[in-house]
């Protein structure tokens, strides 16, 4: 798929297609699986704090490997290309580690599974991220950060409902099979983007005595030039703000919901906030990509923030299943018009011939957030010891600042001069 012809809608259905089934699996496990899971070995008042600290560890791990595997991608040469034999490998690595998570009878031995998981896809993530930098024309990145955004939310949707389904019944009546049911499930879905991926993309690799050697790599795999770069400096501090807000959410929603509004199917009503939020989300992402290819990405960012803020304040002032709805639907259509225009924005600033190890690079904003939002759940328990549901507070307020201040990190970012498409 070289950038010099027309990239036509199905070539942005190829490149999304791994991503999208990412956003089957890790949704399941951070906001339904591995919570449900925790409850069967960890103390009740503890929970948010063993669930923040297994996350952060695992986010912290993404933050190291993906730039390191995104680096070696773009100095790789083989037949397959670049960026699919990372792709492959993480994979095969993936399904071998996923079991993991039904046999774990302890928090370390769940700990240690979610650790070797975690570097098996970013293994793969890290490379996958490129494609668009790599084969997008550059005046189509945006629709095409909204593509790879529309397809990860559409198969999150699309999925999320059936594996809490599962979930819920191996929580309320037992059977192992259950459990194993919804974490099978994504795994046979990452298995088959990655051969869907394999089949279609098509990279050209590098021409021979172009890569340096691994170690030279491997050495400046997580340098960023902040003096002739300094937009990216500020993108990744927006991009880890907002997130943070996000990742909070999602995280603490079962939780949230268990000891808030205190619903019996807790993780069905988890699936239905998620699935909320996914469906405004759809109906943002595409427009938002288009729009910030007409408009520019930060006023879309901008706006962004706002429609967060307002959407965390509903939730806190109304405590109830319907707010929390409509919470999400706002989160959605934030989430949307962020995700989409960040990403774009991320495209426009990477340095040519480094896609993929500064796109891997955004993950420091990415896990990072993942890492540091999940340190918020000792705070929750501490506060909720203090007075019930009052660590629950906090955590929205903590949510609201960090919209704020990733919104306003975004102002000072200034674009690369866009060459020619």
């Amino acid at each position: 798929m070289p950038s010099e012809r027309v990239f036509r809608p199905v070539d942005y259905v190829k490149i999304s297609i791994f991503g999208a089934a990412l956003s089957v699996l890790w949704p399941s496990l951070h906001t339904i699986i591995i919570p449900l899971r925790l409850l069967e070995f960890t103390p009740e008042a503890q929970k948010n704090t063993y669930l923040g600290l297994l996350l952060f560890t695992g986010s912290m791990i993404a933050v190291f490997i993906q730039p390191l595997a995104g680096a070696l991608s773009d100095r790789f040469s083989s037949r397959l290309g670049r960026r699919r034999p990372f792709i492959l490998v993480g994979t095969l690595l993936a399904l071998l580690f996923l079991p993991s998570m039904g046999l774990s009878g302890s928090f370390l031995f769940l700990l240690a599974g979610y650790c070797l998981l975690q570097i098996s896809c970013n293994i793969a993530q890290g490379p996958f991220q490129a494609f668009i930098p790599d084969l997008v024309p550059q005046g189509r990145r945006g629709v095409a950060s909204g593509a790879k955004s529309l397809s990860e939310v559409l198969a999150s949707v699309a999925f999320l409902r059936l594996v809490a389904y599962f979930m819920d019944i191996y929580s309320s009546n037992g059977g192992d099979i259950w459990l194993w049911a919804a974490i099978g499930f994504p795994g046979l879905v990452l298995l088959a983007a990655m051969i869907a991926t394999m089949l279609t993309v098509k990279e050209q690799p590098l021409p021979p005595g172009e890569q340096p050697t691994a170690a030279k790599t491997m050495a400046g795999a997580y340098k960023i030039d902040a003096r002739g770069h300094p937009g990216f400096v500020w993108f990744l501090v927006s991009r880890l703000f907002i997130l943070m807000a996000m990742v909070v959410l999602q995280t603490f929603a079962l939780y949230f919901i268990r000891d808030v509004i205190h619903h019996p199917n807790p993780a069905g009503v988890t699936a239905d906030l998620l699935i909320t939020v996914g469906v405004f989300l759809l109906l943002a992402v595409y427009p938002a990509g288009q729009l910030s290819d007409r408009f520019g990405r930060k006023p879309i960012i901008l706006l962004s923030g706002f429609v967060g803020i307002v959407g965390i304040l509903v939730l806190f002032f109304a405590r109830t299943y319907t707010g929390m709805l409509v919470c999400g639907g706002l989160l959605g259509i934030s989430s949307g018009a962020f995700l989409s225009t960040n990403w774009a924005l991320a495209t426009d600033l990477v340095p040519a011939g480094e896609g993929a190890r500064y796109l891997g690079l955004t993950n420091i904003a990415t896990a990072g957030a993942g890492a540091l939002a999940r340190l918020i759940g000792p705070v929750i328990d501490f506060f909720n010891a203090q007075q019930s549901g009052l660590g629950y507070s906090v955590m929205l307020l903590v949510c609201v600042l960090y919209f704020v201040l990733g919104s306003a990190a975004v102002i000072p970012v200034r674009k690369k001069v866009r060459e020619s498409g």
